[in-house]
């Protein structure tokens, strides 16, 4: 078999090394069963609701996290649904986030080894939280299983835009099962997260340091270009230009994300069937979030 080292990071589910992979997208919702038939209204296969906990590192009961989840997983990357469970300090501020606009507030980077970039990240300056062991129940092929990740985690304020982190996945297997991998709209990765911001060189220089990376001058402003997936960071302007349909509520806006699928042509006939409107544009297609899912827009690409 060939080692993971030598397989290109775009047939790769999750990296090595030092590299870092867009890993998933996550919107904030009031109502988590509405945004689930919102996902399967747009084509997508989400999976059933889960509840997040926190393992006792002493043995005892699971604690709450304050959120729970529901995913749309693809063959690279995925987009999530998180929505309120308990009331914990994370829920405060999942309903601070709410408040702003219900949308997407959440973009997680993919490493090898969460732990390492922790102390890396305090080295560039960045105030963290203690390294966070995370879990979901999850049915694998009619057999109760655990999703289990590790985090490292900002202090609220170290990026204004959202809820910023790195993670690494400790079970590739539970996480991306063979079943709910396939979806209507033929949706196969996450390619790229675009955030409109008011200091558009502030931003960059922060994300930049984030990520250690890179970033470049474009057409969308600035860009920061990661081993699987990018992140676009643009002035307000240049957002209304590109969404004009989308509103912006306020700064930062993490406004849009652009998913990888196989046909154009087979997404409009989703979308269309299930009345949303959609826009072509630059060999994109456009169409806005369902109202049950908050404000933004997907960029559908081939």
């Amino acid at each position: 078999m060939q080692p993971d080292s030598q397989i290109p990071p775009a047939d790769r589910r999750l990296p090595v090394g030092e590299e870092i992979f867009l890993d998933h997208v996550a919107h904030f919702v009031r109502d988590r069963d509405a945004a689930g038939r919102a996902l399967q209204r747009a084509g997508f296969a989400p999976t059933p609701a889960s509840v997040q906990v926190n393992p006792d590192p002493g043995g005892g009961p699971a604690r709450l996290t304050g959120t729970g989840n529901i995913t749309a997983m693809f063959p690279h990357g995925y987009t999530e649904v998180l929505f309120k469970t308990a009331d914990t300090p994370l829920a405060a501020e999942f309903d601070a986030a709410l408040q702003r606009y219900p949308g997407v507030h959440l973009v997680a980077f993919a490493v090898a080894n969460a732990e390492s970039w922790h102390r890396r990240l305090a080295a560039h300056g960045f105030r963290l939280r203690p390294l966070l062991d995370m879990q979901r129940p999850v049915d694998i092929d009619g057999t109760p299983g655990t999703a289990a990740f590790t985090l490292a985690r900002l202090e609220p304020g170290e990026m204004p835009e959202g809820r910023i982190q790195m993670l690494t996945h400790r079970t590739e297997h539970a996480v991306w099962q063979r079943r709910w991998l396939t979806h209507a709209n033929g949706a196969l990765a996450l390619v790229r997260v675009v955030i409109a911001v008011a200091d558009v060189d502030e931003a960059a220089s922060r994300f930049a340091r984030f990520t250690q990376r890179p970033v470049s001058t474009s057409r969308f402003d600035r860009t920061i270009v990661l081993d699987r997936g990018r992140l676009d960071l643009i002035a307000a302007e240049s957002f209304e230009r590109l969404l004009p349909e989308v509103a912006i509520p306020s700064l930062p806006f993490m406004g849009a994300y652009e998913i990888r699928v196989r046909s154009l042509a087979a997404v409009h006939d989703v979308l269309e069937k299930s009345g949303m409107r959609t826009r072509s544009a630059e060999r994109m297609l456009i169409a806005r979030f369902p109202e049950e899912l908050g404000h933004g827009a997907w960029l559908f690409t081939e």
